[in-house]
């Protein structure tokens, strides 16, 4: 039984796309976190960095994998939904990485599904369905377990559910968890100073996997004799260390549900999780296996909490359920940035002395600093969502769903940029070291008034606001009883984006506020975004100048006209449509056809109106992009129900398709774009075979075909190109699992479960400077164990054959940095169930 349609069918029945793992499925392949359950659905992938830093795609509809600098309040909204039972959880950057405990099933809805749930489910929807408290009956159960990683640390976990009724309408259900995962990546010795970034060449590449993928950006000081400057270097002997990359999760929910009569219930269930890791997850492939070089410390704490609320009722023969929930999410974050040497090509001007950065007669002397750089990230995001819809009765011949909804979700993220060689720079100023104390812009948003600490070169400090309101509907007829049925939906929305705050510098040796300092730098994203028609320019050292639609003329800059223009908010209204056609001419077999649409919400750019090679400009605000889908599904129980075969084919056509950018010879900064069209071509399925010449056996497997190319570039770069493919869209993903159950001794069942997981390999980015290809891979796993009365206990492994599957991985700074699964682990488990 699944929800996809927001009211409780068969799986069987419902005309979607839904893969769907239960309890039982989700105990037997020991899924956890995220990351676990991606694996086990194959038209299901993440790009990013590790535990709580990943963006979760579906069917290959992906453009670009934020990393740090741009992600959060910079980045795309998420095009596939996260729900925790009722309540949305997608946050730009970051999707919520929920421990799966105590779950009754996690579903994945794979294409639109814009008419039920809305702006972020342009490519699908993951729901993540809690066990909910049960009324007269007490029971818990408990699990532990331990593995071991080659040449990895240990890992253990432990998990406990307990339900309680109260009275008799009235039950409570808890969980606790705690689950530590040992490291098994390497933090090896290594130097570097920044004459690596200084003897660069712009007609240099970089290869990997024997593949060019650079050009390397052109080099600060490119051609000139260094031969008198003193470089410092960086020296990461003090961070060396094995297994550096271990991440805990803890955390509890509690769940109350009241039925107040027979018709009307409310439950109420709140959540709380922390997580943290330290090191990377990801490996250099340049260097040896598992191993990477950082010269900062690596780490991340990411705490939500989240109360939900549910009222379930009749008002006649309408169901009615309301819905609400407010998410609190802090994450503080310490990164090192130092891999920003091989493409910062403004660095050498922060960590070198002036002679060096601006040479007299003799040439580059002095002194640059060690390039050892880092970033501390805080953030802070909530989200209040609402929902009210209601149900005309299941068994009539027309039913209706229809409803609400709204939600408001403020995400405030402060990232400052530690470069800790600034503070020993001289020469810029006579007699001066290092730069001045930098003081943020105070026009609008601030999270801190300033100073800056010392070494902090770069702030940006910005809260960004997403709202959305919708009404939708759905509704089916049964044209003939039981074979034909037609679904038309429809929803309308409205939302906007908001951005304030700035983004400032501390180079031009900034000595007070900059509301009243004569230097400034940076953009004030406030005032940019202000919608009044004035903008104080900050683009530039020097004095601000406030510009007036009043006083345009002709010797205004185009960049400041463009900005006076500048909207306050991206907005987006409009109805999206879905009609779906299901015909079953028995009771096991179902076909269907579908047209669906679905849209993701534009956003704000800070380096809006960026002036760019012939004529272009960098848009303050991004349109929608669009996706309609065209579909046609099949759902059938063969051989006598021995046979569980479903499956749909579809294309997908990607109008204005986002995606996030750096071109410098449009702007030094990361921006967003409406850059393509794309189409996305499928087909996926999965297969369940129960023999009934096998007692106890029982065989699952699920793949997916894609194809997908850019039909038509938006914007005037080079960077992206017609016919490429979408990023994290592999060929080819399949799994392949059999159990097999027998009773070895009387009240003593035992099983064994084999399972492979297959990916062909697939790009990292639609951008080229940005774009690497990653390897396919086959992995390979078995468990076995016993059962007797309420005891299970079972042996399993991962990886079995070691391999280095690449997850995921990202080239934006000129290096390869890939994410590759856990080594060869080899685990034990127990569970009691009372």
């Amino acid at each position: 039984m699944v929800t996809a349609t927001k009211r409780s069918e068969s799986l069987q029945k419902v005309p979607i796309s839904v893969q769907a793992m239960g309890e039982e499925a989700l105990a037997q392949l020991g899924v956890a976190n995220a990351s676990d359950y991606i694996t086990q659905m194959p038209n299901v992938t993440a790009g990013g960095g590790g535990p709580g830093q990943n963006t979760i795609y579906i069917r290959g509809l992906a453009s670009t994998t934020p990393n740090l600098t741009t992600a959060g309040v910079a980045g795309l909204a998420p095009n596939v939904a996260m729900y925790l039972d009722e309540q949305p959880l997608s946050q730009p950057g970051r999707n919520l990485d929920v421990y799966a405990a105590d779950l009754a099933r996690i579903e994945v809805l794979s294409g639109p599904q814009g008419t039920l749930f809305g702006a972020s489910s342009q490519a699908g929807v993951i729901r993540l369905i809690t066990n909910e408290p049960k009324l007269g009956v007490f029971e818990g159960n408990v699990k532990a377990g331990v593995a071991f990683t080659k040449s990895g640390d240990m890992s253990a976990n432990a998990t406990a559910v307990v339900n309680v009724p109260v009275t008799s309408n009235l039950a409570v259900r808890g969980v606790v968890y705690l689950d530590h995962q040992g490291g098994y990546i390497d933090n090896v010795a290594g130097t570097r100073d920044a004459s690596e970034s200084a003897r660069f060449r712009s007609a240099d590449t970089v290869r990997y996997n024997g593949t060019v993928v650079g050009p390397v950006r052109a080099g600060f000081q490119s051609g000139a004799d260094l031969s008198g400057v003193n470089f410092i270097q960086a020296n990461n002997a003090g961070l060396v260390e094995k297994n550096f990359n271990d991440a805990q999760y803890s955390g509890f929910r509690a769940t109350a549900l009241w039925e107040i009569t027979p018709d009307w219930s409310i439950k109420v269930a709140h959540t709380r999780q922390g997580l943290e890791t330290d090191g990377v997850f990801f490996e250099d492939p340049t260097l040896g296996d598992l191993e990477i070089q950082r010269f900062e410390a690596d780490k991340m704490e990411d705490n939500f909490s989240n109360t939900a609320w549910t009222v379930e009722g009749r008002l006649g023969a309408l169901e009615l359920v309301y819905t609400g929930a407010y998410t609190d999410r802090e994450t503080r974050q310490r990164v090192d940035y130092s891999d920003y040497l091989f493409v910062g090509q403004y660095l050498p001007y922060y960590i070198c002395d002036g002679s060096v950065s601006y040479p007299g007669a003799g040439g580059p002397s002095g002194t640059c600093q060690a390039p050892n750089l880092f970033v501390k990230s805080d953030s802070d995001f909530t989200s209040f969502t609402q929902e009210l819809r209601f149900n005309t009765p299941a068994e009539s011949r027309f039913r209706v769903t229809a409803g609400g909804f709204f939600s408001d979700q403020v995400l405030k993220e402060r990232n400052d940029f530690h470069y800790p060689g600034s503070q020993f720079v001289q020469g810029f100023s006579p007699g001066v070291v290092g730069f001045a104390p930098n003081f943020p812009f105070m026009t609008g948003y601030t999270s801190d008034p300033g100073p800056f600490p010392a070494g902090v070169i770069f702030r940006n400090d910005v809260k960004r606001t997403d709202r959305q309101f919708g009404v939708f509907g759905e509704a089916s007829f049964d044209i003939v009883p039981d074979v034909v049925t037609a679904t038309f939906g429809a929803r309308y929305y409205n939302v906007e984006v908001d951005l304030a705050g700035s983004a400032n510098s501390s180079f031009c040796n900034l000595s007070g506020p900059n509301g009243t300092d004569t230097d400034s730098f940076g953009t004030d994203i406030s005032d940019l975004y202000n919608g009044d028609g004035q903008y104080t320019d900050h683009a530039s050292c020097g004095a601000p100048t406030t510009y007036t639609l009043d006083g345009v003329d002709a010797t205004t800059p185009d960049r400041i006209v463009a900005a006076l223009n500048a909207p306050d908010k991206a907005k987006a209204k409009g109805v999206i449509f879905k009609g779906t056609v299901s015909v079953r001419p028995t009771d096991n077999i179902m076909f269907y056809a579908t047209y669906s649409e679905g849209f993701r919400p534009g956003l704000l750019n800070r380096p809006g109106g960026a002036q760019g090679p012939g004529g272009y400009t960098v848009p303050f605000a991004l349109d929608t992009d669009d996706v309609r889908n065209y579909e046609i599904g099949w759902k059938t129980k063969l051989f006598e129900n021995q046979l569980i075969f479903n499956g749909s084919a579809f294309y997908v056509d990607i109008s204005r398709l986002q995606t996030t950018i750096f071109d410098p010879s449009i702007t030094n900064l990361f921006f967003s774009d409406n850059a393509a069209d794309a189409w996305i071509k499928g087909i996926e399925g999965e297969v369940t075979f129960a023999p009934y010449a096998v007692p106890g056996l029982t065989v699952s497997g699920a793949f997916s075909l894609l194809d997908t190319k850019i039909t038509k570039v938006l914007t005037p770069t080079d960077d992206v190109q017609v016919g490429r493919d979408l990023a994290y869209a592999p060929t080819f993903q399949g799994n392949l699992r059999a159990r097999y159950e027998w009773e070895a001794a009387p009240g003593l069942t035992a099983h064994v479960m084999p399972q492979m997981v297959h990916s062909s390999s697939k790009f990292t980015d639609i951008i080229d400077i940005n774009r690497l290809k990653l390897d396919g891979y086959t992995t390979f796993g078995l468990a076995a164990g016993v059962a007797k009365d309420n005891w299970t206990f079972e042996i399993y492994g991962d990886n079995l054959s070691d391999e280095r599957a690449q997850i995921s991985g990202d080239f934006y700074y000129d290096r390869p940095r890939v994410v590759v699964n856990r080594p060869r682990t080899i685990g034990m488990r127990v569970s009691f169930q009372y």
